[in-house]
């Protein structure tokens, strides 16, 4: 067994780094950019006087990074192959090891910088939910519009699948969608409902709204996926939720008597729910990375600065309950970045298996892999949070104040035990593959029988 990474992807991250270092770092310490990433960094960011909403300077600055990282070929690497990603087979082994790289750097890592700046999902490898959703349920016509823009820049979309009342119980949510004649005769739909943390509704063009079309509360089909233009009739923001780490653009919306045809519909009708799945996967093993990587950064800082500090004449990392803690943290992390490899590489061969027989991989993945996807992403958002912890423990006065990043991490990284599943969700799902609630593809043998 070979547990290094494989030559080609360090020549990737040797490549991203030069990238980075050459030009977007110089971008982020010219005309003092530096204010989004230092001490000054909340206030700078936040519209305090406008819902909290993030600054358009902040926002600018974003979108010419990813400008620079697509012209230099690196923001669309996880894009599908004909719209200029990389079509590697191995894409999850290689996200997994660019997050955790991104974040565990000791320059620029942290997930708090013009490379990686995560309290916005900003990098300058770009994730892109959206693309991969177009580019597996949309019709052609969707896909050539939708992609391109959505790459450029021009196109941004909310994600509507939580409400006011319903979360992890998203086949109980509150929104439907009646069919009816439009004014111009043709078949289409009436929107009625909610969606709560709206991300992105500031500048969205276009909402992907789910909503029951049939069936009852509870039912897993009978839920339907519409693309909506953001500018319908009917769609009221609510609310911008103010949250932990500011800014914010998480939305409560409302939708009344929203009208679309036929044609918004996203992927097969009463089966929405097999959108929102298409990604998970994908998104949970990269935060996963991203956590570990950050995590990583703490420990390491904290190290650093032990070494560093001076205290009753000796360094402070003479103390053994300075030494301690950051040995367990600094076990947990190696053993979770290895599991979070492996999971990848063997996402990479069902993806690969699943693919040359004609099957949806996502749904080869949940059945062989989930347990083990939500295993990473789970115990890496618990492992960062008390990184960070420690580190501001570790670092006293110093780590409390916001002239270095932990407050930031450890206030980005909380939400993530929340969102992307719940942990609790997701040891739920652990737990079924335990108990044998749920079982896996490979083939196992109960009083004799032999099953899948």
């Amino acid at each position: 067994m070979n547990f290094e990474l494989p030559s080609e992807v360090r020549d990737y991250l040797s490549r991203l780094d030069r990238f980075i270092n050459d030009t977007i770092l110089p971008l982020q310490r010219t005309n003092d950019n530096d204010r989004f990433f230092d001490h000054r960094r909340e206030a700078s960011r936040t519209q305090w006087t406008n819902h909290g909403l993030p600054t358009e300077d902040w926002e600018n600055l974003l979108s010419r990074a990813k400008q620079l990282s697509d012209r230099a070929g690196f923001y669309r690497f996880a894009c599908p192959k004909e719209y200029g990603g990389s079509g590697n087979a191995s894409l999850n082994l290689y996200m997994c090891a660019i997050r955790y790289h991104l974040t565990s750097h000791p320059v620029y890592g942290g997930g708090v910088s013009l490379a990686n700046d995560l309290q916005s999902e900003h990098s300058v490898v770009g994730n892109n939910p959206f693309i991969i959703m177009i580019y597996h349920y949309g019709t052609p016509e969707q896909r050539k519009e939708l992609i391109p823009a959505s790459i450029r820049g021009e196109l941004r979309a909310t994600f509507g699948l939580t409400e006011i009342h319903h979360g992890s119980d998203a086949t109980y949510m509150d929104t439907t969608a009646r069919a009816i004649t439009l004014p111009s005769g043709e078949h289409g739909y009436e929107i009625n409902g909610n969606k709560k943390w709206q991300t992105g509704m500031h500048t969205a063009n276009y909402c992907i709204v789910f909503a029951r079309t049939s069936g009852k509360s509870g039912d897993a089909k009978g839920i339907t996926a519409f693309l909506v233009p953001r500018n319908s009739p009917g769609i009221t923001v609510a609310s911008y939720e103010w949250t932990l780490n500011m800014p914010t653009d998480h939305a409560t919306v409302t939708f009344q008597n929203v009208r679309v045809p036929a044609s918004a519909i996203l992927g097969p009708p009463d089966n929405g729910l097999a959108i929102a799945q298409t990604f998970t996967h994908e998104n949970r093993i990269r935060q996963a990375a991203s956590s570990c990587g950050a995590a990583r950064y703490c420990v390491d800082r904290s190290v650093e600065y032990a070494n560093r500090r001076k205290v009753f004449g000796k360094p402070l990392s003479a103390n053994q309950a300075i030494q301690w803690p950051l040995v367990e943290l600094s076990t947990q992390i190696e053993m979770l970045r290895l599991l979070i490899l492996r999971t990848a590489v063997e996402m990479d061969q069902v993806t690969a298996q699943a693919t040359a027989t004609g099957k949806a991989p996502w749904i080869a993945i949940e059945k062989q892999l989930g347990h083990k996807i939500s295993m990473c992403n789970y115990f890496a958002n618990r492992v960062v949070c008390q990184s960070a912890d420690r580190a501001i423990q570790v670092h006293g006065g110093d780590g409390y104040s916001r002239h270095y990043p932990f407050e930031h991490i450890w206030r980005h990284f909380r939400r993530y035990r929340i969102t992307e599943g719940s942990e609790e969700v997701q040891i739920r799902k652990v737990a079924a593959y335990l108990f044998g609630y749920k079982t896996t593809g490979e083939k196992e043998t109960i009083k004799g029988e032999t099953k899948l």
